[in-house]
């Protein structure tokens, strides 16, 4: 019978593909979509007919070439937990690109790609020979200053002197006290210090050359704590919340798995690409995980507790929809193939949930279900 399936339906294809080949292209379309409601009508008739042979022969207690050895599984419910992935990337917790306060030639720059620096190391001098000349001359006028000051101080308390030469001196002194201040203040940022402890990631700028505000000098990074930051769609957005836990890995250090708590979600949807971001902060031992590196997130986004799932191999699918073959047991005793349409829900791994169609202490043909057909007499292997 399955010979004479085949047989048939290696005709239609022949045919079709012999008709489509004299007719133009534009109908195309319509010759498939009639060539498939005929194979449809085939195929129901096919079916109808194995199943009344089936009944027939089972009638006849012929059941010599009908038999197929199959395993089955009775349908149990359990945990179901369905998983998305998302793709997203490491960035460090601490890291800086640091520039000047001050504008100055570089004098000298103390370190070099890679290394690492402490807290509060020195990584470069600017040029200070100017600074230090002016500091110098204002500490002697500051010095005259003081001393006039006080001077004049005196004098004044015993209402001798004029009160604007007590105000001039005053006002010098102050002056000349405040620019002091200030040079000494230009002095200190004349010296570029590590904020915090870390790598030197890149240099920017050489011995010799002017820096000012605002041009990167030094990019510096540690490697202690990162962030892994991912773009999700706004679809999840109602089932991801702050504190849940979520697998992370990396393809680069496929041994490294990670299981992590959200740590921040964003509160805006990109308007592009209609995604949020979804943060996480995690420790880095070893320091083996470094910015702009790949991070994979498996993140659980549906469980249920009673779910009844089966092999996802087994679910076929046909015109009217997914189906699965039960094992039920006629009146005779014999166990039969049953066709069973049913409504399937998420897949997750080697899994598929099924909405409908079944129900617990079903028992479904896994191995094996290719050989048979509605109404076919199965052997269940133990």
């Amino acid at each position: 019978m399955k010979k004479s399936v085949i047989f048939f339906s290696s005709i239609i294809l022949l045919f079709f593909v012999a008709s489509c080949k004299q007719e133009k292209k534009s109908g195309v379309e319509k010759e498939i979509i009639a060539y498939q409601k005929q194979v449809n009508k085939l195929n129901s008739k096919i079916s109808k007919l194995q199943e009344e042979f089936n009944s027939q022969q089972l009638k006849k207690k012929k059941v010599s070439g009908l038999k197929v050895m199959v395993t089955t599984v009775t349908i149990k419910p359990k945990l179901f937990k369905h998983f998305f992935t998302a793709s997203g990337n490491i960035q460090s917790v601490n890291e800086a690109i640091l520039s000047p306060q001050v504008s100055g030639q570089v004098e000298k720059v103390l370190v070099h790609e890679g290394d690492k620096v402490s807290k509060g190391q020195l990584l470069a001098q600017l040029e200070t020979d100017i600074i230090k000349n002016n500091i110098n001359e204002v500490k002697s006028a500051l010095n005259l200053a003081t001393f006039t000051y006080n001077k004049q101080k005196n004098l004044w308390n015993k209402h001798i002197g004029s009160e604007l030469q007590y105000l001039q001196a005053k006002t010098n002194y102050e002056s000349l006290k405040s620019k002091l201040k200030n040079l000494q203040t230009q002095y200190k940022k004349s010296f570029i210090y590590a904020p915090f402890a870390g790598y030197i990631a890149n240099i920017s700028i050489k011995e010799g050359e002017i820096a000012m505000p605002g041009r990167p000098l030094f990019h510096l990074v540690n490697l202690q704590k990162v962030y892994v930051n991912a773009e999700v769609s706004e679809s999840y957005l109602p089932i991801i919340h702050k504190g849940e836990l979520v697998e992370i890995t990396f393809p680069t250090y496929p041994n490294i798995k990670r299981t992590e708590k959200v740590y921040r979600i964003g509160e805006v949807i990109n308007p592009q690409s209609r995604t949020f971001e979804l943060q996480f902060k995690i420790n880095n031992p070893g320091e083996l995980l470094k910015p702009n590196m790949i991070a994979i997130l498996t993140i659980n986004d549906y469980t249920n507790s009673q779910a009844l799932v089966v092999p996802s191999y087994i679910i076929r699918k046909d015109m009217k929809g997914d189906y699965l073959y039960l094992a039920i047991q006629n009146k005779e005793g014999v166990k039969l193939a049953k066709k069973k349409y049913v409504t399937t829900g998420l897949s997750s791994g080697r899994y598929t949930e099924i909405i409908n169609g079944i129900k617990p202490g079903d028992v479904v043909v896994e191995k094996g279900f290719n050989n048979v057909s509605n109404g076919s007499i199965l052997i269940i292997k133990k």
